[in-house]
């Protein structure tokens, strides 16, 4: 699960009273978040199946199309948080971004359960525009409740971040019993539930910081200039007239279209952040190729990494023995893996870092390592779509499950250091830019990962044959893009001058 660090804040912060050695607004921001990410994770298992049962009237040929709305939805979830971020900078403050955003994503969430597409594509839209004014800025607000140069910083990150993973880890479950046992069945689960959970979580959210905020004693409220009714009212006007339809047209639009669109914006602070590089020093020049580069490569690694709310629960669904004996494993709550896999792993592989002392690996090492593991558990799904499939057409469940927790250990290697490295290697005067760089790649990656979920399906639902073609090319891009990075490491370390 990927998360948004800001720095701390310079101005003086409040002494505030600590539970279990941490300020006590992080553990309000902390529930806070978890209430927004079992939301937002909520509805991941449940969006292509439903838009195939109810747009596609269950035609199996409809997957290609859902699978290409879900990665431009989480393609442009990543690239609102650009403006996002200057919205509570400049316009209206940390706090009344954050009330705001969790207000419009719980709107769109509700609007999900409606029968109609436009309606719900309506609600991705509203969803993405609040998104864009609640998650980056949350993020930021645990970092101004630590005074600059605080050692517990980077544990408190390390507690919030476990409430990402939290939310994550409960909301599928939570949501697929609801679903299938309290309002559904197996045969037909009732996946409105699944929208309507959701924006109940959501409204969970804007409770808890509505209710908690005082806690934070002045942090992130609206400044002078920003504190007056006609900014916030100016901001969800513009909101509601120009985000939600510019956002609908972008979701409506085909998805190759949007990935032109979206490199394009990349384009642009790309050169903006060489010409600076290249005015203040050859050494900022060095580090603004590097950062380019590592971006590079990101695009890879989040393109087949995203493929758990579209390929993935299709292959789920269709092609994996979910039998495991005494029961049958929801195809929901393989959502839920990749957060246990991070709260398991994180620790252990931290450890390891701190064991291997000076042969810790570089930055550029460790995202090499994190495109070789993701391209490690599509091997395993060659290997199985191959050579493992049985009588009834299904391949093992270790096998899904595996791939969920090998894919973890990629993301533990390049998703922690990507935001705090991409912003060290920038020019000072362009450290926003890049942030904007860095989530622009990810949205890129969430694109091209709809792209790819729609080969697997093919034109007519995905079989064996469709997957393990996809699978495949997934599994050589990926190991070429690793072996290619790990080789030139070195080279991009040089550049980067000694950035850790």
């Amino acid at each position: 699960m990927s998360g948004i660090e800001a720095g701390g804040d310079t101005a003086r912060v409040p002494e505030f009273k600590t539970i279990l050695g941490h300020p006590k607004p992080l553990w309000m921001l902390f529930m806070t978040e978890f209430w927004e990410r079992f939301a937002f994770y909520g509805i991941r298992w449940a969006m292509v199946l439903y838009i195939v049962a109810q747009f596609k009237q269950g035609n199996p040929a409809g997957e290609k199309d859902a699978s290409h709305l879900y990665g431009a939805y989480l393609a442009l979830v990543y690239a609102s948080a650009i403006f996002g971020g200057w919205i509570a900078d400049k316009l209206i403050g940390y706090q009344r971004s954050i009330l705001t955003g969790a207000l419009i994503m719980g709107a769109g969430l509700f609007m999900l359960a409606s029968p109609t597409e436009p309606l719900f594509k309506l609600g991705l839209a509203t969803i993405i525009v609040g998104n864009g004014m609640f998650k980056p800025i949350i993020s930021t607000l645990v970092g101004k409740v630590y005074a600059q140069g605080d050692a517990r910083r980077d544990s408190g990150f390390t507690i919030f971040y476990m409430g990402i993973n939290l939310g994550a880890m409960i909301s599928p479950v939570i949501t697929q019993v609801l679903a299938q046992h309290v309002f559904g069945d197996d045969g037909m689960p009732a996946y409105k539930v699944v929208f309507v959970a959701s924006g109940i979580g959501m409204v969970l959210s804007y409770l808890w910081f509505w209710f908690g905020r005082a806690q934070l004693q002045g942090i992130g409220t609206a400044d002078a200039a920003q504190a007056g009714s006609g900014r916030l009212l100016a901001v969800v006007l513009a909101s509601l007239v120009v985000g939600v339809p510019g956002f609908y047209f972008l979701l409506s639009i085909d998805a190759s279209i949007l990935n032109w669109i979206l490199i394009a914006c990349l384009v642009v602070p790309a050169i903006m952040l060489v010409i600076e590089g290249i005015r203040e020093s050859a050494v900022s020049r060095d580090k603004v190729i590097a950062m380019l580069i590592i971006l590079a490569f990101n695009v890879f690694f989040w393109c087949f990494f995203e493929q758990a709310g579209s390929s993935f629960t299709f292959l789920a669904d269709k092609i994996v023995n979910r039998d495991l004996g005494f029961m049958e494993f929801p195809n929901a709550w393989f959502q839920s893996v990749n957060s246990v896999a991070i709260i398991v792993l994180a620790p252990i592989l931290a450890w390891i870092w701190v064991k291997m002392g000076k042969a810790n690996p570089t930055i550029p090492r460790k995202f090499s390592l994190g495109l070789i593991f993701n391209g490690l558990a599509f091997a395993l799904l060659m290997f199985a779509l191959s050579t493992l499939v049985d009588g009834a057409g299904k391949i093992p469940f270790w096998t899904l499950f595996a791939v969920y927790w090998i894919q973890s250990i990629g993301e533990l290697c390049l998703s922690p250091i990507g935001l705090s490295m991409t912003t060290k290697l920038a020019p000072g005067r362009l450290s926003g830019f890049a942030m904007g760089a860095w989530f622009l790649s990810i949205a890129i990656g969430n694109n091209l990962a709809g792209l790819f979920a729609g080969e697997a399906s093919g034109e007519g639902g995905m079989t064996v044959t469709s997957a393990y073609g996809a699978y495949s090319q997934g599994f050589w891009i990926l190991i070429i893009a690793g072996a290619l990075l790990f080789l030139i490491a070195p080279l991009v370390n040089k550049l980067m001058h000694g950035v850790k």
